[in-house]
């Protein structure tokens, strides 16, 4: 066999490998891209509730001032289709009371990579709960 013939047929060998490892290697990197996201969006979410719930605990507070202060706040985060609830409402609770603070959103919603998603149809959701002043 001539050098140039083996040459070519090394080259041919190492395309085939490559065209079965390439999907694989992609498969793999979106995913860990995937699962990064999703933890980073968690823990904008334990903070939108932090946050809120802090606020929720201060006197003067209603609902509507706690949700839209988490509301802003995953705005601001790139966190869009959330759900903010707080219970009881803050303007009525006594001192002593303890407040729950949720936020949820649906992971489609925050997903780099769309229909690929792993988590595809969940719910990624935190709650803080802190004790009116």
């Amino acid at each position: 066999m001539s050098e140039s013939r083996k040459q070519s047929r090394g080259r041919g060998v190492a395309a085939v490998e490559f065209a079965l490892v390439a999907p694989v290697f992609l498969v793999m990197a979106l995913g860990i891209i995937e699962v990064g996201r999703m933890m980073m969006v968690e823990q904008i979410l334990v903070n939108a509730t932090n946050l809120g719930a802090r606020a929720a605990t201060m006197d003067g507070s209603t609902t509507a001032s706690v949700q839209t202060l988490m509301a802003n706040y995953l705005t601001s985060s790139s966190i869009s289709g959330s759900t903010q609830t707080i219970s009881p409402d803050p303007s009525t609770a006594s001192s002593g009371t303890a407040i729950t603070v949720t936020v949820t959103v649906p992971s489609s919603s925050v997903s780099w990579t769309g229909s690929l998603a792993w988590g595809s149809g969940k719910t990624l959701s935190a709650t803080a709960v802190m004790v009116h002043e």
